[in-house]
Protein backbone atom coordinates (compact mmCIF):
# COMPACT_ATOMS: atom_id res chain seq x y z
CA UNK A 1 0.00 0.00 0.00
CA UNK A 2 1.28 3.67 -0.95
CA UNK A 3 5.40 3.27 -1.84
CA UNK A 4 5.33 6.48 -0.34
CA UNK A 5 4.35 5.97 3.06
CA UNK A 6 8.17 5.47 3.96
CA UNK A 7 8.74 5.10 7.60
CA UNK A 8 5.56 4.54 9.06
CA UNK A 9 3.22 1.79 10.06
CA UNK A 10 -0.44 0.60 8.71
CA UNK A 11 -2.55 1.76 11.74
CA UNK A 12 -0.61 5.69 10.56
CA UNK A 13 -1.45 4.85 6.62
CA UNK A 14 -5.12 4.42 7.39
CA UNK A 15 -4.79 7.72 9.42
CA UNK A 16 -3.74 9.39 6.74
CA UNK A 17 -6.28 7.96 3.94
CA UNK A 18 -8.91 8.66 6.38
CA UNK A 19 -7.77 12.18 6.57
CA UNK A 20 -9.78 13.83 3.42
CA UNK A 21 -12.96 12.61 4.46
CA UNK A 22 -12.02 13.70 7.92
CA UNK A 23 -11.63 17.33 6.44
CA UNK A 24 -14.85 16.75 4.13
CA UNK A 25 -16.80 16.46 7.67
CA UNK A 26 -15.13 18.99 9.55
CA UNK A 27 -15.36 21.75 7.02
CA UNK A 28 -18.88 20.74 5.74
CA UNK A 29 -20.17 20.37 9.13
CA UNK A 30 -18.74 23.32 10.66
CA UNK A 31 -22.07 25.85 10.43
CA UNK A 32 -24.02 22.79 11.97
CA UNK A 33 -24.88 21.40 8.76
CA UNK A 34 -23.47 19.32 6.42
CA UNK A 35 -24.36 20.37 3.04
CA UNK A 36 -25.01 17.91 0.33
CA UNK A 37 -23.55 20.24 -2.25
CA UNK A 38 -20.38 20.31 -0.34
CA UNK A 39 -20.09 16.55 0.43
CA UNK A 40 -21.09 16.03 -3.53
CA UNK A 41 -18.41 18.69 -4.70
CA UNK A 42 -15.87 16.37 -1.63
CA UNK A 43 -16.53 13.35 -3.41
CA UNK A 44 -15.33 14.64 -6.95
CA UNK A 45 -12.74 16.21 -5.96
CA UNK A 46 -11.30 13.33 -4.15
CA UNK A 47 -11.90 11.32 -7.68
CA UNK A 48 -10.70 14.29 -9.85
CA UNK A 49 -7.13 14.58 -7.35
CA UNK A 50 -6.29 10.72 -8.57
CA UNK A 51 -5.35 12.29 -11.84
CA UNK A 52 -5.62 15.95 -11.43
CA UNK A 53 -3.11 17.13 -8.80
CA UNK A 54 1.33 16.88 -8.03
CA UNK A 55 2.28 13.51 -9.45
CA UNK A 56 3.40 12.54 -6.02
CA UNK A 57 0.00 12.05 -4.37
CA UNK A 58 -1.77 10.54 -7.34
CA UNK A 59 -1.17 7.18 -5.83
CA UNK A 60 -2.33 8.44 -2.22
CA UNK A 61 -5.57 9.96 -4.22
CA UNK A 62 -6.39 6.63 -5.92
CA UNK A 63 -6.56 5.29 -2.82
CA UNK A 64 -8.72 8.03 -1.11
CA UNK A 65 -11.15 7.81 -3.89
CA UNK A 66 -11.60 3.98 -4.34
CA UNK A 67 -14.54 4.41 -0.96
CA UNK A 68 -14.32 7.51 -0.04
CA UNK A 69 -18.60 7.56 -0.13
CA UNK A 70 -18.99 4.73 1.79
CA UNK A 71 -15.80 6.13 4.22
CA UNK A 72 -17.20 9.74 4.38
CA UNK A 73 -21.17 8.07 4.86
CA UNK A 74 -19.99 6.04 7.88
CA UNK A 75 -18.20 8.73 9.38
CA UNK A 76 -21.14 11.16 9.26
CA UNK A 77 -23.07 8.73 10.87
CA UNK A 78 -21.02 7.17 13.54
CA UNK A 79 -19.58 10.84 14.54
CA UNK A 80 -21.66 12.92 17.19
CA UNK A 81 -24.20 14.75 15.93
CA UNK A 82 -23.67 17.91 18.50
CA UNK A 83 -21.06 20.04 15.98
CA UNK A 84 -18.88 21.14 19.21
CA UNK A 85 -18.33 17.50 19.96
CA UNK A 86 -18.02 16.45 16.41
CA UNK A 87 -15.35 19.14 15.58
CA UNK A 88 -13.33 18.35 18.47
CA UNK A 89 -13.69 14.98 17.74
CA UNK A 90 -12.36 15.62 14.20
CA UNK A 91 -10.04 17.80 15.16
CA UNK A 92 -7.74 15.81 17.49
CA UNK A 93 -7.88 12.87 14.45
CA UNK A 94 -6.57 15.88 12.10
CA UNK A 95 -4.17 16.85 14.97
CA UNK A 96 -2.89 12.84 15.44
CA UNK A 97 -1.76 13.18 11.61
CA UNK A 98 0.98 15.85 12.77
CA UNK A 99 3.86 13.48 14.18
CA UNK A 100 3.12 11.13 11.35
CA UNK A 101 3.46 13.75 8.56
CA UNK A 102 6.96 13.71 10.95
CA UNK A 103 8.20 10.79 10.22
CA UNK A 104 7.76 11.13 6.43
CA UNK A 105 9.77 12.30 3.62
CA UNK A 106 9.34 16.20 3.49
CA UNK A 107 8.58 16.84 0.01
CA UNK A 108 5.65 14.23 0.24
CA UNK A 109 4.78 15.41 3.39
CA UNK A 110 4.47 18.74 2.57
CA UNK A 111 3.06 18.38 -0.52
CA UNK A 112 -0.33 16.40 1.31
CA UNK A 113 -0.17 19.07 3.78
CA UNK A 114 -0.78 21.97 0.95
CA UNK A 115 -3.32 19.57 -0.59
CA UNK A 116 -5.22 19.16 2.50
CA UNK A 117 -5.32 23.06 2.67
CA UNK A 118 -6.57 23.00 -0.84
CA UNK A 119 -8.87 20.44 -0.25
CA UNK A 120 -10.34 22.33 2.94
CA UNK A 121 -10.93 25.48 1.01
CA UNK A 122 -12.81 23.77 -2.00
CA UNK A 123 -15.14 22.11 0.35
CA UNK A 124 -15.71 25.28 2.13
CA UNK A 125 -16.69 27.20 -1.00
CA UNK A 126 -18.71 24.60 -2.47
CA UNK A 127 -22.11 25.96 -1.07
CA UNK A 128 -23.55 29.61 -0.76
CA UNK A 129 -23.18 32.29 -2.28
CA UNK A 130 -23.57 33.26 -5.77
CA UNK A 131 -25.17 30.38 -7.61
CA UNK A 132 -23.95 28.37 -4.29
CA UNK A 133 -20.77 29.02 -4.50
CA UNK A 134 -17.31 30.46 -3.17
CA UNK A 135 -19.28 31.75 -0.02
CA UNK A 136 -17.68 30.52 2.95
CA UNK A 137 -19.37 30.64 6.72
CA UNK A 138 -17.28 32.57 9.55
CA UNK A 139 -17.52 28.86 11.43
CA UNK A 140 -15.69 27.27 8.20
CA UNK A 141 -13.17 29.76 7.98
CA UNK A 142 -12.06 28.72 11.21
CA UNK A 143 -11.40 25.41 10.28
CA UNK A 144 -10.81 25.41 6.66
CA UNK A 145 -7.17 26.21 7.29
CA UNK A 146 -6.75 23.08 9.26
CA UNK A 147 -5.28 24.87 12.14
CA UNK A 148 -4.64 21.63 13.95
CA UNK A 149 -2.46 19.81 11.62
CA UNK A 150 1.62 22.08 12.03
CA UNK A 151 2.08 23.65 8.48
CA UNK A 152 4.80 21.58 6.65
CA UNK A 153 7.36 23.66 4.54
CA UNK A 154 8.95 21.79 1.83
CA UNK A 155 12.58 22.34 2.93
CA UNK A 156 14.76 23.17 -0.04
CA UNK A 157 17.41 20.10 -0.88
CA UNK A 158 21.51 21.15 -0.38
CA UNK A 159 22.79 21.60 -3.33
CA UNK A 160 25.89 18.63 -3.92
CA UNK A 161 29.10 20.33 -4.51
Amino acid sequence: MLDSFVGINEAEKLQLLDAIAQITVLVAGADGTIDTAEVSWAQKLAKIRTYANEDILSEYYGFVGDDFEDKLNKMIQELPNDVKNRNTALEEKLGALNPILAKMDNLYSSALYDSFISFAEHVAKASGGFMRMWNVSSEEKKVMNLPMITPIERIAEEEEE
